[in-house]
C-alpha cells in the first residue's frame, strides 16, 4: 500500500520538475527572439515611432521609456513628450552662452540622426544677403564657427517669424566637430541619403524688409526672389523626383510667398497658421506648425513670480481694432476695459512697448491671447515666456508641437461665443483656484524651453521640436510618395527593355 500511495506522488514530482524545465527554456528561447528578430532594427524603430508595434510588452515598455509617444498613459504633469525623441552625442549639452557652446565635441553621425536633410546651397540674395552679409567670393555661407562672423536677425518684430534663420544656422552647424548641438538633424551632401530637402529662403524677411516697389522699380525684390526660386525648384531633378513632396519651406508669415505658395504647394510648410491659405494648399496633414519667436525675455524660473505676487488677473495689450476673425477683441474690449485688476488696452512695439509688455505678463495671472487678422500671434508664445497662464481664445488656431505637448495642462481654453458673453470671462477665471493655478505655472516653467530659438540650438528647443516634428510628419508623406510609384515605376521598366 506504502509502494502504490508513493507513485502518483512521483508522478507530479516528475512532472512539475518537466514543466519547470521547459517554462525555462521556453522562456530563454523568447529573450533570445526579443533581441535576434527577424525585423532590422530600423525597420523595428520605424514600427515602434508610429506606435503599431506588436512584439512582446517587455520590449515595448522599455521602448516607451525612450519614446513616451508610445505610452498608452495619459498625460500628466511631468509628462516629457521629447525626451526620447533624440539620440544622444557627445556634443550635446545645455544651459551655456553661445561662446562656451562653441568648443569641441564631435560631429553628429549621420546613422544618429532623426532627421537627414539635404539643402540648396542657394545665393546669399535668399538668406544671409538678406540681412546685408556679404562674403567672399563665391562664398554662399558664413562662417559658423565663429559667432561673430554670423549675422544677427533683423530687430523688433521681424525676429517673431525668424525661425528659417535658426533652422539654417542649426543645418550649417550640423558637420562642425566645433559646435555643440544635438544630433537630431544633419546635414548630407548627397540628396539620395535625405529624408527631406530643404530650401533656405527667408521668406519672412524678404517680405517684410523687401515687399515694397523701391524707386521706380516695376518688380519688388520679394517678388523677384520668389519667382527665382520658383524656377530654380521646378528645374531640378529633386524637386522633379516627387514633385516637391519631400521638401520644406518656411513661409511662417502670414503673407509671405503669396506669390509662389500655390506652385510650390506640394512642399511641406512650416507656417505659424493656416489662417490665410486654402486647404489644398495647407493643411495638418502635410504641414508643420512652428512657434512664433517671442520677443519679451524670458523670465528664469527662480524669478518667476507667484499667485500672490501676480495682482494682475487678465491681461492684454496689443492691436484691439482688427477684421475678419479679431472682430472679438473689440467686442471683448469693452467688456473688460472698467473691471479691477483687469489690464486691456491699446499697445505697440514701438518705442519701450515690448518691455512694458513683458513687464505686465509677468505680473499677471492670465494673459489673454485672442484672434486677431489670423488665428494665431506671438503673444501666446510672450506669456509662455512670462509664465503668465495663457487664455485661448480663438477658434481655429492650431499649435505647435500638439502631437507630443497637452496644452491643456498649461492653457486656458475659452469658446469665442462664450467669451463674449457678460460676466462669463471674468467669472470663468475668477473661479479657478490658486491650486490650479500653480500647476499650470509649474507645468509652464517645465516646457518653456520648447519655444527658445537660439544658435546652438539645444535638446528640445524650438529648433530641435521642428526637426523632430518634420521626422514625425515624413513618414506619412512617405505612404502618399510610395503609393504615387506604383505604376510609375513599373511603366520604367517597360520603357527600359
Amino acid at each position: 500500500m506504502l509502494e502504490k500511495s508513493k507513485l502518483p506522488s512521483r508522478f507530479l514530482f516528475s512532472l512539475v520538475t518537466i514543466s519547470t524545465f521547459l517554462l525555462i527554456l521556453s522562456s530563454v528561447f523568447l529573450l533570445q527572439f526579443n533581441h535576434g528578430s527577424f525585423l532590422p532594427r530600423s525597420v523595428f524603430k520605424l514600427i515602434l515611432l508610429n506606435g503599431t508595434s506588436v512584439y512582446f510588452n517587455s520590449n515595448v515598455k522599455s521602448e516607451q521609456m525612450q519614446n513616451p509617444l508610445l505610452s498608452d498613459k495619459p498625460s500628466h504633469i511631468d509628462f516629457n513628450p521629447t525626451k526620447g525623441n533624440r539620440v544622444p552625442c557627445a556634443n550635446s549639452n545645455s544651459g551655456r552662452e553661445m561662446g562656451s557652446r562653441l568648443g569641441g565635441g564631435r560631429p553628429c553621425d549621420s546613422n544618429d540622426a532623426v532627421l537627414k536633410v539635404y539643402m540648396y546651397d542657394l545665393p546669399p540674395q535668399f538668406h544671409f544677403g538678406l540681412l546685408g552679409w556679404k562674403g567672399r567670393e563665391n562664398q554662399t555661407w558664413p562662417s559658423i564657427n565663429n559667432p561673430n562672423h554670423i549675422p544677427a536677425y533683423a530687430d523688433g518684430l521681424n525676429l517673431q517669424h525668424s525661425m528659417e534663420y535658426w533652422l539654417t544656422l542649426d543645418l550649417l552647424s550640423s558637420n562642425s566637430p566645433k559646435v555643440a548641438r544635438p544630433c537630431s538633424a544633419i546635414r548630407v551632401k548627397n540628396h539620395s541619403e535625405a529624408d527631406i530637402v530643404f530650401v533656405p529662403f527667408f521668406s519672412s524677411l524678404s517680405y517684410n524688409r523687401h515687399s515694397k516697389l523701391q524707386g521706380n522699380a516695376k518688380v519688388s525684390v520679394n517678388k523677384m526672389l520668389q519667382d527665382k526660386l520658383l524656377q530654380f525648384l521646378t528645374g531640378r531633378d529633386e524637386w522633379r523626383r516627387h514633385g516637391g513632396k519631400d521638401h520644406l519651406i518656411v513661409a511662417h508669415h502670414p503673407n509671405c510667398m503669396l506669390d509662389a505658395r500655390k506652385k510650390l504647394g506640394s512642399a511641406m510648410l512650416l507656417l505659424a497658421d493656416f489662417g490665410r491659405y486654402p486647404m489644398e494648399i495647407a493643411n495638418l496633414q502635410k504641414d508643420i506648425i512652428g512657434p512664433y519667436n517671442h520677443v519679451v525675455r524670458t523670465i528664469p524660473s527662480d524669478e518667476s513670480a507667484s499667485y500672490d505676487k501676480r495682482p494682475i488677473l487678465i491681461y492684454f495689450q496689443g492691436a484691439i481694432y482688427r477684421k475678419d476673425g479679431g472682430v472679438i477683441r473689440q467686442e471683448l474690449y469693452y467688456l473688460l476695459k472698467d473691471e479691477k485688476d483687469v489690464h486691456f488696452t491699446f499697445g505697440t512695439a514701438q518705442g519701450n512697448g515690448v518691455n512694458v509688455a513683458g513687464q505686465g505678463m509677468a505680473s499677471s495671472k492670465f494673459c489673454l491671447n485672442i484672434a486677431g487678422d489670423t488665428p494665431s500671434s506671438n503673444r501666446l508664445f510672450d506669456a509662455i515666456a512670462s509664465h503668465c497662464v495663457p487664455v485661448i481664445i480663438s477658434d481655429d488656431i492650431e499649435l505647435p508641437f500638439e502631437d507630443v505637448l497637452d496644452y491643456s495642462e498649461f492653457c486656458v481654453f475659452v469658446n469665442s461665443s462664450d467669451a463674449v458673453k457678460k460676466g462669463y470671462l471674468l467669472n470663468f477665471l475668477r473661479g479657478i483656484e490658486k491650486d490650479q493655478w500653480t500647476r499650470m505655472w509649474d507645468r509652464l516653467k517645465e516646457i518653456v524651453h520648447h519655444f527658445e530659438y537660439q544658435y546652438p540650438s539645444q535638446p528640445d528647443d524650438a529648433v530641435d521640436m521642428i526637426w523632430k516634428a518634420v521626422s514625425r510628419k515624413i513618414s506619412s508623406r512617405r505612404v502618399e510618395i510610395f503609393r504615387q510609384n506604383r505604376y510609375h515605376r513599373s511603366q520604367l521598366l517597360l520603357t527600359s527593355n
